[in-house]
C-alpha cells in the first residue's frame, strides 16, 4: 500500500478536534512529575512525539483533586497552580508542532496502595462496596494482596458526590489550560471500572445491582464533564474487559451486555471508546472476528480506538517478565481493519517510547523499532 494512501494517514474530525492522521500516543504512566508537577522534561517528551508526526497524544494518567486519586507522588496532577502551569507548557509545546493532546483523568479507586505501601492509613480507598475484587491472574505480589484484600468501608453518597465534583473540576481546569478534549480512565479495575465490575460493585442502591445500574456512576462522571466543558470538545473513555486484579475478568460476557454499558456512556456524552486489550486484533466474542474496538463502534455508532501490541510480539504483561519484545509486523492487519472501518483510531504505547518519530517511521515504511523495557521505560526521552 502506498504509504500516503494508508488509512493510518487519513484525517479525522471529532467535534472540534481535527486530527492529521489516525495515530495516537497511548497513555502510559511514566512517574516523572515530582510533587505532581509536570516539568520541562515532560513537555519536551510529549513535544517530540508531536514533532514526529503523531496526531493525538493521550497523556499518562493524571490525578484528579481527591485524596485517594493516586498513591504515587510522581504522577502528575490536574490541580494546583504549579501543576496547571506545567500542563499549559506541555500543551503549548505539542500545539507548536501541530499535534493535539488530551489528558487522561484518573482515580485508582480500589487499587489505592498498589504503587507504594507508603500511604496514609487514615485514608480510605474509594471502593463501591469496600471490595478490592476477587484476585485471579494478576501480576501483583502477595505482599500487596495481603494489604489490599481486607474489606473497607463502601463509598458513601457524599464520597460519590465528591469524586464526581473532582472529575468535573479537573476537566474544566484541563480545558482552561488549552487541552483539546478529555480522556477518562475507565478500565483496568480503577474507580470508574470498579462500578461496572460485579466483583467490586455489590451495591443494592441506585449505584449498583443489575448491569444498567452499575453504569450510573461512570455515566454521572461523563455527564458532569460534558456539562462542564460544553459541546465542542470530545470525550474519550478507556474501558477494558481485563482488570489488574484479574486479567481474565470480564465486565461483559456477551455483545448485549457490552451494549448496555457502552450505550449508557455514549448517551452521557462519550465520543470515542478507547478499547483497551492486550492485542488489538484478538476476537472478543465467539462467532465473530471483531476486536473489542470493533464491537464498541458496532454497538454504539460512536468512534472507537484500538490499542494493544501494535508492532510488538509480546503483550505488555509478557514484556515486563521477559524484557525485550521482538518486532511483530502486524501493520498490514491494522491497516486492513482501519480501511474496513472496524475502528477509527489506533493508540500505540510502547513503540512511542522506543521511537518518538514513530508516525514518520510508519509513513516512510521504515523498519519498526524494537521495544526493550529495561531501556525505554527507565528514562524520559
Amino acid at each position: 500500500m502506498t504509504r500516503t494512501l494508508s488509512p493510518l494517514f487519513r484525517p479525522l474530525t471529532l467535534r472540534s478536534l481535527e486530527l492529521r492522521n489516525r495515530i495516537v500516543m497511548s497513555p502510559m504512566t511514566r512517574s516523572f512529575s515530582p510533587g505532581g508537577v509536570p516539568g520541562a522534561d515532560v513537555a519536551e517528551y510529549y513535544r517530540r512525539r508531536a514533532a514526529g508526526g503523531t496526531a493525538l497524544i493521550v497523556t499518562e494518567g493524571v490525578a484528579i483533586d481527591h485524596p485517594t486519586a493516586v498513591d504515587n507522588p510522581r504522577v502528575p496532577h490536574m490541580h494546583g497552580d504549579a501543576a496547571l502551569e506545567g500542563w499549559r507548557r506541555v500543551v503549548d509545546a505539542v500545539h507548536a508542532e501541530g499535534g493535539r493532546i488530551v489528558p487522561q483523568l484518573w482515580h485508582v479507586g480500589p487499587l489505592w496502595g498498589a504503587m507504594t505501601s507508603d500511604v496514609d492509613p487514615a485514608l480510605t480507598p474509594m471502593r463501591p462496596s469496600g471490595l478490592w475484587g476477587e484476585p485471579g491472574v494478576t501480576s501483583y505480589p502477595d505482599s500487596y494482596l495481603e494489604r489490599a484484600l481486607p474489606v473497607t468501608a463502601p463509598m458513601t453518597e457524599q464520597d460519590i458526590a465528591d469524586v464526581v465534583s473532582a472529575y468535573e473540576r479537573a476537566a474544566r481546569d484541563a480545558m482552561d489550560v488549552g487541552f483539546d478534549g478529555i480522556a477518562l480512565h475507565g478500565g483496568h479495575g480503577y474507580l470508574l471500572d470498579s462500578f461496572l465490575w460485579d466483583s467490586t460493585n455489590r451495591r443494592d442502591d441506585e449505584w449498583g445491582g443489575d448491569l444498567q445500574r452499575r453504569t450510573r456512576f461512570p455515566s454521572a462522571v461523563v455527564s458532569a464533564i460534558r456539562a462542564a466543558i460544553g459541546d465542542d470538545a470530545p470525550i474519550f473513555f478507556r474501558f477494558s474487559q481485563h482488570k489488574q486484579q484479574d486479567y481474565e475478568a470480564q465486565i461483559a460476557r456477551t455483545p448485549d451486555e457490552l451494549r448496555v454499558i457502552l450505550s449508557a456512556l455514549a448517551d452521557a456524552g462519550v465520543d470515542v471508546f478507547d478499547a483497551s486489550i492486550r492485542r488489538f486484533d484478538v476476537p472478543v466474542f465467539e462467532g465473530s472476528d471483531l476486536s473489542l474496538a470493533g464491537w464498541a463502534k458496532k454497538l454504539t455508532g460512536a468512534a472507537s480506538m484500538a490499542v494493544g501490541s501494535v508492532g510488538i510480539s509480546k503483550t505488555l504483561r509478557e514484556s515486563r517478565t521477559g524484557g525485550s519484545a521482538p518486532v511483530r509486523n502486524n501493520i498490514p492487519e491494522l491497516e486492513r481493519r482501519l480501511s474496513e472501518g472496524e475502528f477509527d483510531l489506533i493508540a500505540i504505547g510502547r513503540l512511542h517510547l522506543a521511537d518518538p518519530t514513530l508516525a514518520t517511521t510508519l509513513l516512510d515504511g521504515d523498519d519498526l523499532p524494537e521495544f526493550d523495557r529495561t531501556i525505554h521505560e527507565s528514562t524520559l526521552t
